[in-house]
């Protein structure tokens, strides 16, 4: 049995241990883990995958993977391996990268087997494949991104070999299951800086391929002297700013999409230079879209598509006037994503001016002390009316039906707009006069009205005037 990969590696360059060692053993990795884990006293489940000769287990905090030291082979179009027992030598050279092919024999523990000179390679800080790029990474195209992280990580330099195999073999990365993609992606997300890894996905066409819509936000087009920046260097600078603040994967993912519809609704105006009017909102259905094809959590889609959408309402309410009904609704707006929201615009505030972004967050702080005292004396995180529509039907007689919730949202906007205190009793002050206005209309009347609060509260905005009740 032979202590393998990533343990060994981090410890030969003083890392931190990671809580998990990988062991390949010449026989049936499955067994050996059964037989081993009885030996060390472990009671609980040995998880075995007998396709891939692989078992693991946890014990004392520390998770333990044996695996069938073997040789696997590729069909063209399938990420799926063919694999085989095989002595341990080819196992290492399977193995992604040299830095990762060095092996303890667990049986002479001062033994270090290192036949790709992978110490060498950790000393001159250099990610290379053991074998041939073109092979390597023609049949595992994941290893791309896997490179990229390491490099990041470490801070290693990519052999150039190496590098040109990944950029020959980008394309492939469209075999790999999208879950997969994902779960490398959000590793190297996860590194500080996320910049170093997010370039060189860009670099080498990874990122073109795993996630399309992100690399087109790269460019810039000229008109005459008129140029606008470069967004996907804008984003990459606005992730790397949310990252000094928090480990919150979701926010910073959202700082990188955020201007994501950008590419898509670009215009040049003659009088106003380059715009982006609505790629907010066309980047919040890019989003939702995205998050079906590359199967991401329910979770990360919502909120990032959210966070996406609101981006820029915090600063257009410094061009629209800062009014108390206005920061109502954007907090009822943005619920328990208020402070993510907040930090997400705070980065974006990026210029070449110095004197400019000094304005620009003066004035942003400016209006955030305003929130806090609006949010604090009305509690509209959790927004909703103080009347609820089992009471509004109890004592109404109405049955459940569109017109209750026009009820129940009229009180709302009434707080929105300032008209009475987020309080029950606010509410009741309004309530019977909300019952008869809303007793006037027909059953279409309700439902336009309906649509027409649902959409200007989506949008931030109060109830149109020719709704005015």
């Amino acid at each position: 049995m032979y202590a393998v990969g990533g343990y060994l590696r981090d410890r030969l360059l003083g890392l931190p241990f990671r809580g998990e060692v990988d062991f390949s053993v010449v026989g049936d990795g499955p067994a050996f883990a059964r037989a081993f884990a009885e030996r060390v006293g472990h009671r609980g489940r040995v998880a075995v995958y007998r396709r891939f000769g692989t078992a693991s287990f946890v014990t004392r905090g520390v998770r333990l993977e044996f695996a069938t030291s073997r040789r696997e082979s590729y069909r063209e179009h399938s990420r799926n391996p063919i694999v085989e027992p095989a002595p341990f030598g080819e196992d290492l050279a399977r193995r992604d990268f040299t830095i990762n092919a060095i092996a303890i024999d667990c049986r002479e523990p001062d033994r270090i087997v290192d036949p790709f000179a992978g110490r060498d390679d950790l000393a001159a800080k250099l990610i290379r494949t053991p074998l041939d790029p073109e092979r390597t990474f023609s049949d595992d195209p994941l290893r791309i991104l896997r490179a990229v992280r390491f490099a990041a990580r470490l801070r290693f330099r990519i052999e150039p070999a190496t590098w040109a195999g990944m950029v020959e073999n980008a394309r492939r990365l469209e075999i790999v299951a999208p879950e997969r993609i994902n779960d490398e992606f959000f590793q190297i997300l996860a590194l500080d800086p996320p910049s170093r890894g997010l370039l060189l996905l860009h670099e080498c066409g990874a990122l073109a391929v795993i996630y399309p819509e992100i690399d087109a936000l790269a460019g810039v087009d000229q008109v005459g002297r008129h140029a606008h920046k470069d967004n996907l260097l804008h984003s990459i600078k606005v992730t790397d700013k949310v990252a000094k603040q928090t480990g919150d994967l979701g926010l910073r993912f959202a700082a990188l999409v955020h201007d994501i519809g950008k590419p898509r609704t670009k215009r040049f105006e003659k009088g106003q230079g380059w715009t982006f009017h609505g790629h907010e909102h066309l980047g919040e259905r890019m989003i939702r879209k995205m998050g079906r094809r590359c199967k991401w959590p329910d979770e990360l889609t919502d909120r990032t598509a959210k966070l996406v959408r609101l981006h820029m309402r915090p600063m257009n309410l410094q061009d629209e006037g800062v009014t108390d009904n206005a920061i109502r609704r954007l907090v009822v707006q943005a619920g328990e994503d208020i402070d993510d929201l907040l930090t997400l615009c705070r980065a974006d505030i990026t210029s070449g001016n110095e004197k400019k972004v000094r304005r620009y967050l003066s004035a942003f702080d400016s209006m955030v002390e305003r929130m806090d005292e609006i949010e604090a004396k009305d509690a509209l995180r959790r927004f909703q009316s103080p009347i609820r529509g089992d009471e509004i039907m109890a004592r109404t007689g109405l049955p459940e039906s569109p017109r209750v919730g026009l009820i129940k949202t009229l009180i709302e906007e009434a707080i929105l707009d300032g008209e009475i205190p987020n309080t029950r009793a606010g509410a009741e002050r309004i309530f019977d006069e909300v019952v008869a206005q809303v007793g006037r209309f027909d059953d279409r009347q309700v439902l336009r009205r309906l649509r027409a609060l649902s959409k200007a509260r989506a949008e931030g905005k109060a109830l149109p005037p020719e709704f005015d009740m």
